[in-house]
């Protein structure tokens, strides 16, 4: 067996807290690793305890849920950031993802579900339902990347079709038979060509301009 997946946990609420970690504690490939109360000090544990997937609450007092997403952007720090929310405050997850989250649960997830969208943000999955992506691009429908795609080699096109599927880097070196070595340098020329900063917002444009399978 591998490494664990180190996991911080922020929210507000101790009880929230208290049931998230009680249930992943049990997950033989999770540990949580540390807790925070609000963005500000999720932040700072991020920064010291370097996890690798952050479930992060949007609405919090002090710094909220998107802030602490900007900042630990600022920070370079390397967290996938997962957040945690009620279905009530859907609308709140499209800033959260333009921020830089890799993808959302709601609060009333099943417990499995919750662990298996760790373990898959982890892997390099974005987790995008549809009615979600669909409200990040109607915001950039007027956006200007119409001529961008022109530069992009045609196996950049196909990493980028792939990234939107949801494959990780691995998962996309073995289906165009490369190294993930070859795939990051792809990823890293797809994001500089197209000026876009993760790889949420490449899913969002290859979504947008066709090339999903």
């Amino acid at each position: 067996m591998g490494e664990s997946i180190k996991v911080l946990v922020v929210d507000d609420h101790q009880v929230v807290r208290r049931g998230l970690c009680t249930f992943l504690e049990v997950q033989d490939d999770i540990e949580v690793v540390g807790e925070a109360a609000d963005g500000a000090e999720g932040v700072a544990r991020a920064e010291e305890l370097r996890p690798d997937v952050v479930l992060m609450d949007v609405k919090m007092p002090v710094m909220d849920g998107v802030e602490a997403l900007r900042r630990l952007r600022e920070l370079d720090n390397p967290a996938r950031v997962l957040i945690v929310t009620s279905f009530t405050e859907q609308r709140t997850v499209v800033p959260a993802l333009r921020a830089g989250a890799a993808g959302y649960v709601y609060k009333d997830v099943d417990p499995d579900a919750l662990a298996g969208a760790i373990r898959s943000v982890h892997a390099g999955h974005v987790l995008l339902q549809q009615e979600v992506a669909g409200a990040l691009l109607s915001e950039e429908a007027s956006g200007p990347v119409q001529g961008r795609g022109s530069s992009l080699t045609e196996r950049e096109r196909e990493v980028l079709g792939l990234i939107a599927d949801g494959r990780s880097n691995r998962e996309i070196a073995r289906a165009l038979v490369l190294s993930e070595k070859t795939v990051k340098t792809h990823v890293s020329n797809i994001l500089m060509k197209l000026d876009l900063a993760d790889r949420t917002q490449a899913a969002l444009w290859a979504v947008r301009h066709g090339l999903t399978r």
